[in-house]
């Protein structure tokens, strides 16, 4: 692996992720590893938290619904280009598409996504379609 990573936005999904959406890989570093995230219109996510990383993502494309919820604290976004999040370990995270063009975002975890096992499924807000 190259000390100095590169990696051009993949045209076709490297992976579907635990929580049905379509992954892209990008650069991974030795602390973390970063991802596209695209969900079709109209489609939603099965709800899910993690095991052992956190996330930062921001939405580059598309309009929808983000939630979250972390102990006693429930919230739920609408998100857009320009949108930023965070995912804590352990919170518990569900998001849709509400337009007629794909969901999309970037995300960086912390440190690099470890495999499957990491998700979990936990109860959301919505009936997921994926």
């Amino acid at each position: 692996m190259s000390m100095l990573p590169t990696r051009r936005l993949p045209e076709k999904p490297d992976t579907i992720a635990p929580d049905g959406s379509e992954v892209r890989l990008l650069a991974t570093a030795t602390r973390g590893s970063m991802a596209h995230f695209r969900l079709a219109p109209g489609d939603v996510a099965r709800a899910a938290a993690h095991r052992t990383v956190e996330e930062l993502w921001i939405f580059t494309r598309g309009r929808g619904r983000m939630w979250r919820k972390l102990g006693g604290e429930e919230l739920t976004v609408e998100v857009a280009p320009g949108t930023s999040i965070s995912i804590p370990l352990g919170a518990s995270f569900q998001f849709r598409s509400v337009c007629f063009e794909p969901l999309e975002a970037v995300g960086v975890t912390i440190p690099p996504w470890p495999g499957d096992d990491e998700a979990y499924f936990v109860p959301g807000p919505w009936q997921a379609t994926v």
